[in-house]
This record gives C-alpha cells, sequence and structure tokens, in this order.
C-alpha cells in the first residue's frame, strides 16, 4: 500500500527532472520516505516521465531491468522492474557520447523488441508476443543514476525503490546494425562478448533473462496492464541485460559483438 503523499511523489519526481536537467544527483528517496513500497516509486517514476512529456519528450517506449537472478539477489528483490524511453534516448550504432552528457554512465548488453502492433492485456502469451513483433535486434542500453549511490552523509545505499523512482535508471539505447524476425534465432541463445577499449569486459546469454527474453515482454505487458497500459506499434522494448552493468568512462569505447546476431558499438568523448 502506498504510503507517500501526492505533494511528496511530485516534490520527488521534480527533484528527479531537475537532476536529469542540471546533470546533478539528488539524495535518496528512500531514505526521506523509508515506509515507501513499490507503488510509491511507479507513482514517482510516473511522475517523472509526465515532466519530460510536458517538456516536450516523445516516449519511444520501454526498459525492463533486474531480470537476471544476479541482480535481484544483489538487490533481495524476486521481480524485474520497467521504465520508459525516450526519443531523446537514442544513440546511432557506431555513435558517439559527448562529454557532460550523463551523470555515472554505465552499459548494459541487451536484445531489444520493435513491435509491429500493440499489444496489452493480462492475459497475453509468448506466442501473442511473437505474433506483435517486427523484428529483434543488439543493444546497447546506457544506464544513469540521477540518484546517489550512496547518501554522502549517512552512506546509505541505494534500493531498488530509488531505481525504479529514477526511471529504472534507463538513460540511453544504441540498436544494432542487423534487425532480425523474431523467429530466426533461438533468443535463449543469442549472447554477446562485450568489450570495452578492446578488452573483454563480460559475456552473457539470453537464458539470463528470465530464461527466455521473450518471457520478460510477457512480464511487461502484464505488468502494465495492471494500469491499463501496454505496449503500442513501432515501440522498441529493451528486453533486459544478461551482463553486469559495466562503468562508462570519458574516452571508453564499448563493442558488444553477437556473431550472427549483428554487434553494437558506442564511444564516449
Amino acid at each position: 500500500m502506498a504510503v507517500m503523499t501526492k505533494d511528496e511523489v511530485e516534490a520527488a519526481g521534480a527533484a528527479l527532472f531537475a537532476a536529469e536537467r542540471d546533470r546533478s544527483q539528488t539524495r535518496l528517496i528512500s531514505a526521506a520516505h523509508p515506509g515507501m513500497d513499490m507503488d510509491d516509486a511507479y507513482a514517482v517514476q510516473a511522475d517523472f516521465v509526465a515532466r519530460k512529456l510536458a517538456a516536450g519528450g516523445r516516449i519511444r517506449g520501454w526498459k525492463i531491468g533486474l531480470t537476471s537472478k544476479a541482480m535481484q539477489y544483489a538487490l533481495n528483490i524476486d521481480i524485474p522492474d520497467s521504465g520508459v524511453l525516450f526519443e531523446d534516448m537514442f544513440f546511432e550504432c557506431g555513435g558517439t557520447v559527448p562529454v557532460g552528457r550523463f551523470i555515472e554512465p554505465r552499459i548494459e548488453a541487451e536484445i531489444a523488441f520493435i513491435m509491429e502492433t500493440g499489444l496489452s492485456g493480462s492475459d497475453v502469451t509468448g506466442a501473442d508476443v511473437i505474433a506483435a513483433t517486427r523484428a529483434v535486434a543488439p543493444a546497447l542500453e546506457i544506464l544513469d543514476t540521477r540518484i546517489f549511490r550512496a547518501d554522502p552523509d549517512s552512506g546509505a545505499q541505494r534500493i531498488v525503490l530509488d531505481t525504479i523512482s529514477d526511471n529504472a535508471a534507463n538513460a540511453g539505447i544504441v540498436l544494432g546494425d542487423r534487425t532480425h524476425a523474431v523467429d530466426d534465432f533461438d533468443l535463449r541463445w543469442v549472447g554477446a562478448v562485450v568489450s570495452r577499449n578492446g578488452e573483454v569486459e563480460e559475456t552473457g546469454l539470453g537464458a539470463g533473462v528470465l530464461d527466455d527474453p521473450v518471457e520478460s515482454m510477457v512480464w511487461l505487458i502484464h505488468r502494465l496492464a495492471e494500469y491499463g497500459d501496454g505496449v503500442r506499434a513501432g515501440d522498441v522494448v529493451l528486453s533486459g541485460s544478461f551482463i553486469r552493468p559495466i562503468e562508462a568512462r570519458n574516452g571508453d569505447s564499448f563493442r558488444a559483438d553477437y556473431g550472427a546476431f549483428g554487434a553494437v558499438h558506442i564511444d564516449f568523448e
């Protein structure tokens, strides 16, 4: 049951919006509201998203996070989370992220779904997801945090409720150089070798995402149905990372090699 008042939710959303605008960080929402729950966190996210829309942002899709057991164990949760992708989060494959665009960026490797038709409802199945998907593609997600990872005064650590409030920490997306029909590959076995500056940092397989990225999509659509929402035709959805986040520093170059599935490359000035 949500415990934050409307004014508290709006104040938290405003702080996140200002942090993103000013490339700064705000205090842990969970520390200011120790009784908050996931309903509160998603309400803060919704307020943050509404402010971005009011400022001219355009929604282009969704991201799903915390789909791997390793990340769930690390944060002591047992379900994924989700956030909203905006048009200005998309970077060209092989492009460059300018200095100062993000605060504390990190990189994850994922499989992106590009929707042919909209999909909603609590009874949606994996077969429905496959039928509604135009294409899948290799992708990198750029994470950022508008909330301190640790409170500078108390040392309290950010928890999943802070991450959800912070639009699931999403900040950027890079789609790869190829797209495929969703049934061209067994997505459980689609994997990537992810390198930073030519050195391999992480590897992983699609099966790390709820055993199958299609099931991650089902989870998202069921969650959105609780709010009367769904994915729309043309939406891009990041299905969840199968590697740990990798810190992105000034001057870093990232490449994710998915073999026959394609590749993704992004540089940081």
